[in-house]
């Protein structure tokens, strides 16, 4: 029989909790050496990560941490999704053979209780007692290839914006064309009509090495697009919608990653970014546009694919038609942006294949 000894240990927020001796261990735990400590709850933060069991329940979020959480032997692990400082824990301790599972931000929203006392032990514990409400950690690698894709995007964005300026500093023509940007890459200037003023040496330097690295930048965005199409199945439900290719249905599998955690077409819509402000007084209902909430990157996809592809698509095409003497304009393709995010909300989500209504 294993004789215990009751001992109290403050924690830094000033609660004790009690832990035991046990005789075939001279350290002091919150659990027997020899037993696993089953479920456990981490908070997650960028230096930190917060057990919810443990003597010591505060660890650094790198490997010493992740080892020293490790001998706590957890056969599963529960933490909420942080972006990227939870992603890196996450795969260490899967590829360690422990279950690890995470619970969405949404689902977390809805637990007022969750909220309403709000330190990082407490949190690490009400982490530990949802795993009925939690899912399967899964490494994406489609989300890291879009990310990196829209990263170089708004490099190439910055670049051309750039050189655009520096040439209208010493040229009246600042298009931009592969065959020019080629020339102008190499220091190449005889086919330019310059300003001779007195700044115009230094602006072609920059100009030269802007060229240089707008031609690199969208090189990378190449081999990144071709990866990203690589990694959309063939039969995936969102290549049946019209207009919808397999860039932007991987753009939007890698942003969304589960559609499920979406229960209403509205909360995607508002996700994408494309839920109208609506202000009421009375009986007046004001519509004041689209709000700066939301992914940028899946509104502007929304909006490029409904103004350049409606037509192709027989569902956008008869709103159009049905819409386009009321609308005018962006709020016609902001409409119609709103419209596609439906659908793919709606073939996504029920996992059918799209058909024209």
């Amino acid at each position: 029989m294993v004789e215990t000894l009751s001992e109290a240990q403050s924690s830094e927020c000033g609660v004790t909790y009690p832990y035991h001796r046990t005789e075939h261990c001279d350290k002091i735990h919150g659990y027997r050496c020899d037993k696993e400590v089953g479920v456990l709850g981490i908070d997650v933060s960028k230096d930190y990560l917060i057990t919810s069991r443990g003597r010591v329940r505060k660890y650094e979020n790198n490997l010493k941490g992740y080892e020293e959480i490790l001998e706590m032997k957890p056969c599963t692990i529960v933490l909420e999704p942080t972006g990227v400082y939870s992603i890196k824990p996450s795969q260490y301790f899967k590829e360690k053979g422990i279950r690890v599972l995470q619970v969405s931000p949404n689902v977390l929203s809805r637990e007022k209780d969750f909220r309403e006392k709000k330190t990082d032990f407490y949190d690490a514990e009400k982490l530990e007692n949802m795993v009925d409400k939690a899912k399967e950690y899964e490494y994406n690698p489609l989300r890291e290839l879009v990310t990196l894709y829209l990263f170089l995007k708004d490099i190439e964005t910055k670049y051309k914006n750039r050189l655009k300026r520096a040439l209208f500093l010493v040229s009246d023509n600042d298009k931009i064309s592969k065959e020019r940007l080629e020339k102008l890459a190499m220091g190449d200037f005889t086919q330019e009509e310059l300003y001779q003023l007195e700044y115009t040496p230094l602006v072609l330097e920059e100009i030269k090495i802007l060229a240089k690295n707008l031609l690199e930048t969208q090189e990378r965005l190449k081999e990144v697009r071709r990866m990203i199409e690589g990694q959309v199945p063939q039969d995936h439900v969102l290549l049946t919608i019209p207009g919808v290719g397999r860039l932007a249905a991987g753009v939007i599998i890698g942003v969304v990653g589960d559609v499920r955690r979406f229960p209403k077409p509205e909360s995607f819509v508002a996700y994408c970014g494309l839920d109208p402000v609506v202000e009421r007084s009375g009986r007046a209902v004001i519509s004041k546009g689209i709000p700066k909430r939301g992914n940028r990157y899946l509104r502007s996809l929304f909006y490029f694919l409904a103004e350049m592809n409606y037509s192709r698509n027989p569902t956008l095409l008869k709103f159009y038609e049905s819409h386009k003497d009321k609308l005018r304009g962006k709020k016609l393709y902001t409409a119609l942006a709103r419209k596609l995010a439906r659908i793919v909300w709606s073939v996504w989500y029920n996992n059918k294949p799209y058909e024209a209504k």
